[in-house]
């Protein structure tokens, strides 16, 4: 009589070394997650994680990944427009696919969040580096109105043949996806499909006018966009 107590989850026997060489015989451009310390270095990273852990959707589920990305078993994962394409080593020789789509961004609660967003945003720098008012991170994180998505704007797929909603080759991904924002934070705008310049040229123009406002002077138009963004090194 088969134990559920007694059940161990089976990891794949595949050395993802020689499974990436394998690979990249046929697409020397792939890109295989790897993890070198923490599972999440940067703040977009950690935000990621965190707000995928924190609901109760997901928090049973998605722990099942974090030994597949750390194994080095996303044998390679990219990211693009609303969408993310990864193939991840599984217990059969040939990898699985996963697709996994996101919703964008509601174009009112970005709309919402530039607006909050005036004056706080120092430069490039300072936002993919995660160097923000404590009030941003907030607005940002925001459950439900802010940049992450909840599990109701994520769609996926695998070609495995697990029937769990969620197995741990889309969670692979999904941590995956957190790694890959620690090396480009920026991606994450591409994945929310939302236009991150526009948080500093409000901010931008915000200060242009504070700054010419306080010098006493007059002007039909602040900056053009490529002046300012070269003064505060956009």
């Amino acid at each position: 009589m088969w134990d559920y107590y007694s059940y161990k989850p089976s990891k794949p026997k595949a050395d993802p070394v020689k499974q990436i060489e394998k690979l990249r015989k046929k697409n020397p451009g792939i890109q295989p997650v790897t993890i070198a310390g923490k599972l999440a270095n940067s703040w977009w990273a950690q935000s990621w994680n965190r707000n995928l852990e924190g609901y109760a959707d997901y928090s049973n589920r998605i722990g099942r990944g974090r030994s597949y990305v750390r194994g080095g078993y996303v044998l390679d994962l990219s990211i693009s427009r609303c969408a993310v394409q990864s193939l991840v080593q599984g217990t059969r020789a040939k990898p699985y696919e996963i697709t996994v789509e996101i919703d964008p961004l509601e174009k009112e609660k970005w709309d919402a969040i530039v607006e909050q967003c005036s004056r706080k945003i120092g430069n490039l720098e300072d936002l993919v580096s995660g160097k923000f008012p404590q009030d941003l991170m907030e607005l940002f994180t925001r459950r439900g109105n802010g940049l992450f998505p909840s599990p109701k704007e994520i769609h996926f797929s695998c070609s495995c043949p697990d029937w769990a909603s969620m197995c741990k080759h889309v969670a692979a991904t999904l941590y995956g996806v957190g790694v890959r924002f620690d090396s480009d934070p920026t991606l994450f705008f591409l994945l929310r499909d939302i236009d991150f310049a526009e948080l500093l040229k409000k901010s931008v123009d915000e200060k242009m006018k504070s700054m010419l406002s306080n010098a006493g002077r007059v002007t039909s138009r602040v900056m053009s966009d490529v002046d300012t963004y070269e003064l505060f090194g956009v």
